[in-house]
């Protein structure tokens, strides 16, 4: 991925001798040079430029326009950005620039970045930083804050990366810098996309869009969909990578932002291996590649260079895989970079396996082995670090706004202290009123803390009884079905059983798995809820087809009682609800019919419409209830569990899930029964307007 950056130079109209300038040196730069130092002198212009009459080295705008050769110079030619950017320093240096200091700090960081030395590249971002910090300028410490974020994270310092880049965002906002606020907010999204937390990534996306949006610059929205469509490849979600990239490619043809297309096209190139379609990813690999002979982004070229090897070795062209490949590796090795070092020996390993070279593939598969368990090692680290400093970084925020509140009412009490000078009757009334006020804050913050203690111990006393009644249930209605499988097969396994007689079994085990795994996704969900881990995500939902889909998978169970399903749920039921849950509601209701009633009986579900809502009911002709059990069924602390009349076993946990699932759809249940005569259940679940039924 790219991490994204911005430089803001100084908006002002260039003199007629600061166009000379620019066109002096741009042509100077253009010139051939044998000797380092006839290099410098041709790039700083210290030829024709000194013979101007105008000229003079401590003019800004000279010092500006050499910031601005500087820094395009970068992935083009990086020994013409240090020799343009020492020469700028030291001319800022020398007429007390601070500005163009601390850009040229930015644009030495730069140099050291691309090459892979990080130190050197922390440094010099720390100083264009302090630089900015001196003169007050938020928009150079906004980029300055953003290199050196990039440059932790190139290191592997995660953690502090995302400390600075959220300090970025805070200033960003202060000052209402809505570009810095999308590149810092984009870059932040990278950081959880290497660390595989693709979820958090498309977070901030999300946010980075809506900021883009605002922006309406299309070189930004290219840059966060090529960014996006890399990490949608990584998701294994080719269709959105190849959409976003497409996209991408578009803008950056049109815009000729040649480092960006080169990116782009190497992306799309990445999908198409993905997809195993390795002709079409060496095309646009090698479109990327045409664009990078003019380029020198040595961390691009790593990634461009491994998804070529890999493209080739997936097309059996070993021997061009084996030399892209060890580019990727000597260009790895160079820039102390694992990740790319552990691909590329990866893809020798397998070359040279084919070849036969099994000495050189041990060589690479230890190699591959060991950076893998490192970075993994290493990653695990990072994304528990990452958590932890934006934890901290919250807490540092709140304790700094604590802090500020002190200081203001440190203030306020210095007038109050002029005041009381002026009139002390006053004051008196003053303090009297304030010490009630305090008094009644700590004693509205002792019952707050109190009741939250209180809430606090209740919800680990439920938490405790969750946990007990499960491994209650689990100990209970589990282990035995599952002991007793043991036992079968171990008589089977012994030769105390022949096969003839364990195939008898065969239907009994087959019900017995069943209700098991009936068992385990009810607890399952059940302890989902209890856990607060259950969402409602409601929607356009068929009632009809959730009902026709659990009397299919109920039918043998039906057949085997001979109980005939009476299905009077009608097409166009239709309602807005949580399509997962209401699966769940309807499955244990018709199960739990199926449980108690006798054989040669019937079970009726239907649905009443209501104006609002839909009124649903499961009918059967079975055992029914007493009172006294009727009143506990729903309880969510009961395990309540009768035998069917088969002698199933049940948890006693299917009508306390139905219950907290039909609440959670905004509905209620609730049964009438009498003993040998049948029970009813119903509960109510919100109807799908009209626009939306329509639309669905």
């Amino acid at each position: 991925m790219f991490s994204k950056a911005y430089y803001y130079s100084t908006k002002q109209t260039l003199s007629e001798s600061a166009i000379h300038y620019v066109f002096a040196l741009f042509f100077c730069f253009l010139g051939s040079y044998a000797q380092a130092d006839s290099t410098k002198d041709n790039l700083v212009g210290t030829g024709s430029l000194k013979s101007d009459e105008n000229f003079s080295e401590s003019d800004t705008t000279y010092i500006n326009t050499l910031l601005h050769l500087a820094e395009k110079q970068r992935f083009y030619n990086s020994d013409s950005l240090y020799l343009l950017a020492k020469k700028a320093l030291q001319l800022s240096k020398k007429s007390d620039y601070v500005i163009g200091q601390s850009k040229a700090y930015t644009q030495l960081g730069n140099y050291y970045s691309d090459n892979g030395q990080h130190d050197k590249g922390i440094d010099n971002y720390e100083y264009a930083a302090e630089l900015a910090n001196e003169i007050d300028d938020s928009f150079l410490r906004l980029g300055a804050i953003n290199d050196l974020a990039g440059e932790f994270a190139y290191k592997g310092d995660n953690a502090m990366a995302l400390k600075l880049y959220l300090e970025g965002i805070e200033l960003a906002e202060l000052v209402t810098d809505m570009n810095m606020q999308s590149i810092l907010t984009e870059n932040i999204a990278e950081l959880y996309v290497s660390q595989k937390d693709f979820e958090q990534a498309m977070k901030f996306y999300k946010k980075v869009k809506k900021i883009n949006d605002e922006i309406g610059d299309p070189v930004f929205m290219a840059e966060t969909m090529s960014n996006m469509a890399s990490a949608y490849a990584d998701m294994g979600e080719l269709d959105q990578a190849m959409f976003n990239v497409n996209s991408s490619i578009r803008i950056f043809e049109k815009q000729k932002k040649m480092a960006w297309l080169a990116y782009a096209y190497e992306i799309k190139g990445k999908v198409y291996l993905k997809k195993q379609k390795y002709n079409w990813a060496m095309y646009w690999y090698k479109q990327s590649e045409l664009i990078h002979e003019n380029l020198e982004d040595k961390r691009a070229e790593i990634a461009l260079l491994n998804g070529m090897a890999e493209a080739n070795l997936g097309a059996k062209n070993d021997s061009i895989s084996e030399i892209y490949a060890n580019k990727a590796l000597e260009l790895s090795t160079k820039l102390d970079y694992m990740s790319g070092t552990k691909d590329c020996s990866k893809i020798l390993y397998t070359i040279n396996k084919n070849k036969g070279d099994y000495k050189k593939a041990l060589y690479f598969h230890e190699l591959f082995q060991e950076l893998s368990d490192t970075l993994s090692r290493s990653e695990n680290q990072k994304s528990l670090t990452l958590l932890k400093t934006k934890f901290e970084y919250d807490q540092q925020k709140e304790q700094l706004i604590l802090d500020n509140n002190k200081a203001l009412a440190k203030q306020k009490m210095y007038v109050y202290a002029t005041l009381l000078v002026l009139t002390i009757f006053l004051c008196i009334i003053f303090l009297i009123r304030r010490n009630e006020k305090i008094q009644k804050k700590l004693n509205k913050e002792l019952l707050s803390k109190q009741a939250d203690l209180e809430r606090s111990e209740i919800h680990l006393k439920e938490v405790n009884q969750t946990k007990n009644k499960l491994f209650s249930i689990i100990g209970h209605d589990l282990r035995g079905p599952i002991g007793a499988f043991q036992g079968l097969i171990k008589l089977f396994k012994e030769g105390e059983m022949n096969k003839e007689e364990f195939l008898g079994f065969v239907p009994k085990l087959k019900t017995d798995i069943d209700n098991i795994a009936f068992t385990l996704n009810n607890l399952l969900s059940w302890g989902q809820t209890q856990m607060n881990g259950s969402f409602t995500t409601p929607g356009i939902t068929s009632l009809e087809h959730i009902v026709s889909e659990n009397i299919g998978l109920l039918s043998e169970m039906a057949s085997s009682k001979s109980i005939t399903f009476i299905n009077k749920i009608e097409p166009n039921t239709i309602t807005y609800s949580d399509s997962n849950q209401i699966d769940i509601v309807i499955r244990n209701l018709l199960s739990n019919a199926l449980k108690f009633t006798f054989e040669n009986g019937t079970i009726t579900i239907g649905a009443v419409q209501k104006s609002q809502y839909w009124e649903v009911h499961v009918r059967d002709t079975g055992v029914g209830m007493d009172e006294e059990t009727l009143g506990k069924i729903f309880n969510k602390d009961s395990t309540h569990s009768t035998y069917g009349t088969n002698d199933e076993k049940g948890t006693g946990l299917g009508l306390s899930l139905c219950k907290e699932m039909v609440e959670k759809n905004k509905g209620i249940i609730w049964a009438d029964s009498a003993p040998n005569i049948g029970s009813s259940f119903y509960f109510t679940i919100p109807k799908a307007k009209k626009e939306y039924q329509k639309s669905a």
